[in-house]
Parts: structure tokens; C-alpha cells; sequence
């Protein structure tokens, strides 16, 4: 059975006894930190790299460098600020690789079409057009101001929040996300309001994916 994604925000209580866990060997809570984090960690990889693949094997990477460095958090800023802070890191990196590999490889291929199947209801069809086209609007934007979009705009997370994510000033978290929403408006009119709660869908499958990759990452020999 799919496992859904579990909402982040964690007490202080709760996290402090989840890394305890964690820190003792249980293999079990370092899954469970893994679906509590996944939908904003993807998301926010996914802001960054533009690209559904990329952004897994960059959250996979992140992962395995959150769990080396635990033994050294010192909660400072909250255990998702530092994850986000990990993952943001990782998927940077992945982006600099693909650059790297694109100036000496051509890169060439027709985009693939993600045809509905026809028997699909017309409004399912319509949404999941919707949701694609402000997925792809979003890819669009500056990368000045996507992490920003998606941080604030899909994550719900508060200025400060991002700020302290992004090591950068509330001041510009608030000015890129006003141009980024305006931009986003420019493109899409009235049909952004209604896409937002499925874009950039975080499935079942692909959460027990990260998390049963990790994991098995986690026990193989090095």
C-alpha cells in the first residue's frame, strides 16, 4: 500500500526524541524523518533542478549527508531548516555536474508527451493539464525566485522561515516572491489559484521510493 506524505512541523520535544532515535541505530526513524521531510525536500530540489529525476537522486544524496552529519546537529535552527539548507546544497551540486557534462556532450531528444488515457473524465484531464502548465511556468522562472515560489507559495512557509532557509534577508524573500507571483500571474491568469494544491504532486510511490533507496544506500558497504 502507497504511503502518503506526513505533514513537517515537529515540536522540539519531538524532534529532539526523533534524532535520539536516530542517533541510538534505529533504522525505523530515520524512515520516518524521511516521510515527514519528503514532499518539501523534493520540492524544493525540484525547484532547483527543473527535473522529476534529478531532484529524487539529488534528495537521495542530501539524505545520506544529513544522516552522516546528525551526530553534529545542534539544533541551532530547526532540524527541517537544516535539511532544507542539505538538500538545497545537494541538488546545487547536481546542477553544476549536469553543466560540467553538458559542455562536452550534445544533448539532443524531442520533449515527451504525457498523453491522458482517453477514457479519463474531461475535468481530470483539464486539472492535470492545469497542474502541467504551472509546472512548467514555475520551471520558467528565474532561479533567483523559484526556491523562493515554492518555499513560500507551495510549502506555506513564513518569510522568516525562508529566509533563515535560504541564508538570505527577509527583505529580498519578500520582494522575490511578490515578482515571482506577479510574473506567474502574467502567464497564467485566473488559472493558477485553482492548481496550486496539485502541482508538483508528491505520490505514495515515489515517497516509499526515496525512502526505501536511502535506506538501502544507508546498509550497503562502502
Amino acid at each position: 500500500m502507497q504511503s502518503a506524505p506526513i505533514a513537517a512541523n515537529l515540536s522540539r520535544d519531538a524532534e529532539t526524541a526523533l534524532l535520539a532515535r536516530i542517533l541510538a541505530g534505529d533504522s525505523t526513524a530515520f524512515a520516518e524523518l524521511m516521510r515527514r521531510y519528503n514532499r518539501r525536500l523534493y520540492r524544493v530540489a525540484r525547484s532547483v533542478l527543473r527535473d522529476d529525476t534529478e531532484a529524487e537522486d539529488a534528495l537521495q544524496d542530501a539524505y545520506l549527508q544529513a544522516y552522516r552529519a546528525l551526530p553534529g546537529f545542534r539544533s541551532e535552527s530547526s532540524l527541517g531548516t537544516w535539511l532544507t539548507r542539505i538538500v538545497v546544497n545537494a541538488a546545487l551540486a547536481h546542477r553544476r555536474k549536469n553543466a560540467r557534462l553538458a559542455e562536452v556532450i550534445e544533448l539532443s531528444g524531442e520533449p515527451i508527451m504525457d498523453d491522458l488515457p482517453s477514457d479519463q473524465p474531461q475535468r481530470a484531464a483539464l486539472r492535470a493539464q492545469t497542474r502541467r502548465l504551472v509546472e512548467a511556468k514555475i520551471d520558467g522562472l528565474p532561479d533567483a525566485f523559484r526556491t523562493v515560489f515554492v518555499l513560500r507559495a507551495l510549502e506555506e512557509l513564513s518569510v522568516e522561515e525562508t529566509s533563515d532557509t535560504l541564508g538570505i534577508p527577509e527583505a529580498t524573500v519578500r520582494s522575490r516572491y511578490f515578482r515571482a507571483r506577479s510574473m506567474l500571474r502574467e502567464a497564467l491568469a485566473s488559472e493558477i489559484d485553482m492548481a496550486f494544491e496539485e502541482t508538483f504532486a508528491f505520490d505514495g510511490a515515489r515517497c516509499d521510493r526515496i525512502v526505501q533507496n536511502v535506506l538501502r544506500r544507508l546498509h550497503s558497504p562502502t
